[in-house]
């Protein structure tokens, strides 16, 4: 099982390396009042690590929720 998860691993970081070599073209991106320009690829890895940072955030909060005991009844 380890074995597979190694590669796992390799094969999407191959992946994403072809990917990231094969997008170096300068692109224009609008971000609210501003254009920027930017290498493809920066865009990508921006994107990607703010679509993991949304994920991990709105999975902390979802387990987060599950796992808190529900308040105990007052007793009259």
């Amino acid at each position: 099982m380890k074995k597979a998860k190694i590669i796992i691993i390799l094969v999407i970081s191959l992946f994403a390396l072809i990917v990231f070599f094969q997008n170096t073209e300068a692109v224009e991106t609008k971000f609210l009042f501003t254009t920027v320009t930017m290498p493809r690829v920066l865009l990508l890895i921006v994107t990607f690590i703010m679509g993991f940072i949304v994920g991990l955030v709105t999975a902390s909060q979802v387990l987060g929720r599950r796992n808190k005991p529900a308040s105990p009844e007052k007793k009259h």
